[in-house]
């Protein structure tokens, strides 16, 4: 099972590029036997609890990169696992976060291969909409991740 989580908040102008692309790969029928898509909103919780038992965990969201608005960073999630830092609400138990405690709570039912696509936001003031940018960086990742899926099915149909 290959589980897709778009993380990130919609009515937070850009920051919604993950739900965005949930919602792209839902409407080209990516959902099936094999494949899990999640809209996790800003929920870390629903991140971890959705990759348990997965063999893949693709996650997508926005970030702050300082760089051009749009570019798409790919990162190995072993890379952006961190513990989570106490605060003083559940808001701040983000994905890496999740990322971290999934794999110390489930051990092996926690997904080794796990790849983060990260799109740099132009806006992140209130409101509803995807700046041009982002939104064009947002299909292009619907399909890297379409193409990856594909890849990884394969592969396991071989093993």
């Amino acid at each position: 099972m290959i589980a897709v989580v778009g993380c990130g908040n919609p009515v937070r102008q850009d920051d919604g590029a993950g739900p965005e692309v949930i919602r792209l790969l839902k409407t080209r029928g990516l959902v099936g036997p094999h494949v899990k898509l999640l809209d996790a909103g800003t929920d870390g919780m629903s991140v971890m609890f959705a990759a348990r038992g997965c063999t893949s965990l693709i996650i997508v969201d926005a970030v702050r990169a300082g760089s051009e608005d749009g570019a798409i960073y790919e990162v190995p999630g072993a890379e952006l696992e961190r513990p989570h830092e106490p605060g003083l609400n559940l808001h701040d138990f983000r994905w890496n976060a999740a990322l971290h405690a999934g794999r110390q709570i489930f051990r092996d039912a926690f997904p080794r291969d796990v790849t983060v696509l990260l799109i740099a936001a132009s806006r992140l003031d209130f409101g509803i909409g995807l700046s041009e940018s982002v939104s064009v960086a947002a299909r292009t990742v619907a399909g890297r991740i379409e193409d990856a899926i594909a890849a990884r099915l394969r592969a396991a149909e071989h093993e």
